[in-house]
């Protein structure tokens, strides 16, 4: 399939991924070829990635008018306008015992016949030259897994605003409470996700200590979740007031840090349209229905939920200046 620059275009994610063949078979009988789809997956094998191996963007989005999802953007891997089919969940064991999840990401060619490329996105980090044995394939979860490394997401004890002005624990949250938005008044709940994951890669939870952002409690979210902020001078430089910035960019080492190890409970808050309310007194989006969340839905409300976003955009820091923008969005939030 080829999309043409007039063809309407979803907004774009990037997904860092690996090349397949990166990661080959060192062991079994695949030995020699790198990891595949699942029809040619065989348990039991092992594999390494390659030593001085990165992983590369992969831009991912769907046309406007269908849930197919297609690369929408140059990106460092893969084909703009192919198609792309979530194949499998590959989990393999480590030596030391350690469970790591892989998506398998086909692209196809432009006869959407044959395959050009297999790309893996690890939900769990992969070390070099370690042997990782296939122990399970799962072929009906990769678009769950998918949904959920994409879902914005609260953790239990994390306080939220309710419209009557008390602090509720997201766990005592019911469908159909009204919680305080920041654009649009008292909102009903519409669902509420929740999942136990381990505390690793993707699902690595950000910790925003007590104060850092002038909130009472500490903060934690999903890596990936967005804080909302405003500022009245634009000590940002976004060249706008109001901005959307991902936990993980705020990453400094001493008051934002990441919890990596154990297990995390993560809860979703979806409403009619996407919102931002206040936890822990930090204003911060609610679940964006898109190409790779509406997976994480129960499948008749997936299918009546309309995309949409907030009116701010996405402010993304610059590598290793979270000291410096932490800094700068205490003074902002403090406005």
């Amino acid at each position: 399939m080829t999309v043409h620059s007039s063809v309407a275009l979803q907004p774009a994610q990037s997904l860092p991924v690996y090349s397949a063949a990166c990661f080959t078979a060192v062991d079994g009988a695949n030995l020699g070829d790198p990891m595949s789809i699942a029809d040619d997956l065989i348990l039991g094998d092992s594999y390494q990635l390659l030593a001085d191996v990165d992983r590369v963007r992969l831009a991912i989005g769907h046309l406007a008018d269908q849930k197919q999802m297609v690369i929408a953007l140059q990106s460092e891997t893969g084909m703009p306008g192919a198609e792309l089919h979530l194949d499998c969940v590959a989990t393999f064991m480590s030596t030391d015992g350690t469970l790591v999840e892989i998506v398998v990401v086909v692209e196809m060619n432009r006869d959407r016949c044959t395959i050009a490329q297999v790309h893996l996105f690890p939900l769990s980090p992969l070390q070099a030259r370690r042997e990782y044995t296939l122990v399970r394939i799962d072929r009906d979860a990769a678009a769950a897994r998918f949904a959920e490394a994409a879902c914005v997401s609260f953790t239990r004890g994390t306080h939220i605003a309710m419209s009557n002005g008390c602090q509720t624990p997201i766990e005592a949250l019911k469908v159909g409470d009204l919680v305080l938005t920041r654009d649009h008044g008292p909102q009903k709940i519409r669902w509420i996700g929740r999942q136990t994951v381990r505390a690793s890669g993707v699902f690595a939870p950000i910790r925003i200590a007590k104060g850092v952002l002038n909130n009472e409690n500490d903060l934690i979210v999903s890596p990936n979740h967005r804080l909302f902020v405003y500022q009245r001078q634009d000590h940002l430089r976004a060249g706008r007031a109001e901005v959307l910035i991902k936990a993980k960019h705020l990453l400094n080492g001493t008051s934002v840090t990441r919890t990596d190890g154990g297990f995390v409970d993560y809860f979703q808050l979806l409403f009619d349209r996407h919102e931002i309310i206040y936890a822990e007194g930090i204003a911060a989006e609610t679940l964006l229905v898109d190409t790779r969340t509406r997976s994480a839905l129960p499948a008749e409300l997936g299918a009546r939920m309309t995309e949409s976003d907030t009116h701010a955009k996405e402010y993304v820091i610059p590598p290793g200046a979270g000291a410096v923008i932490v800094d700068q969005l205490r003074r902002a939030s403090a406005c």
